[in-house]
């Protein structure tokens, strides 16, 4: 399998990234992430890749650095989910905010990303939920924390105020979550909003 290639990128277009390495030109389909941190044509580009043996084609994906790639497998991993929703996502989201909506269980948010119906969104929040719980991002977001969200009533009915107030499911979890989940639903409610107003 391909790893990895370190070539000089000489074409890009909307989709993808030409890389040539030794005289021969490899088309990797990219997310637009990945895309909008390229160097310019001409340069050296490093991308991590991923390779899609199909019957009738081999399909190369590149990715800027090995967060985006684990990001990948992950989301593809679930069924009905191909190399081209899991483009599509991670176009829409850097990894960081998709594992924060998924531990949030925010299927909502991730049907702004292409071809993800709230069906499909829900499936990936209940496959992957506690796969990412145990990840840290890159940012520092404790996803375990997140999570904590679920745990009980009070912080149920915390995160669902919040909801009803114009926070997202992901804001309002991630709030609630960094609390201590044995206090009162108003008390809950009420500090959570203290971390909101500060940004967090």
């Amino acid at each position: 399998m391909i790893a990895s290639l370190r070539g000089t990128l000489i074409h890009t277009d909307n989709v993808s990234a030409v890389v040539e390495c030794s005289g021969v030109g490899f088309r990797l389909a990219v997310t637009k992430n990945t895309l909008y941190r390229l160097p310019q044509k001409g340069q050296e580009v490093f991308l991590y890749t991923f390779l899609a043996v199909r019957e009738d084609a081999l399909d190369l994906y590149g990715f800027i650095d090995a967060d985006e790639l684990e990001a990948f497998r992950l989301i593809t991993a679930v069924n009905g989910v191909g190399a081209k929703i899991g483009i599509a996502i991670l176009s829409e989201f850097s990894p960081s905010q998709l594992r924060i909506y998924i531990a949030s269980g925010d299927a909502k948010a991730l049907t702004a990303a292409s071809g993800v119906g709230i069906k499909l969104a829900q499936r990936i929040v209940l496959e992957l939920k506690d796969k990412v719980g145990a990840i840290e991002t890159d940012d520092g977001i404790d996803l375990k924390a997140v999570g904590n969200a679920t745990l009980n009533s009070s912080t149920k009915e915390a995160v669902a105020a919040l909801v009803s107030l114009g926070y997202t499911q992901s804001e309002a979890s991630l709030a609630v979550g960094r609390l201590d989940t044995s206090l009162s639903t108003e008390e809950l409610i009420k500090q959570a909003l203290k971390q909101l107003a500060r940004g967090l």
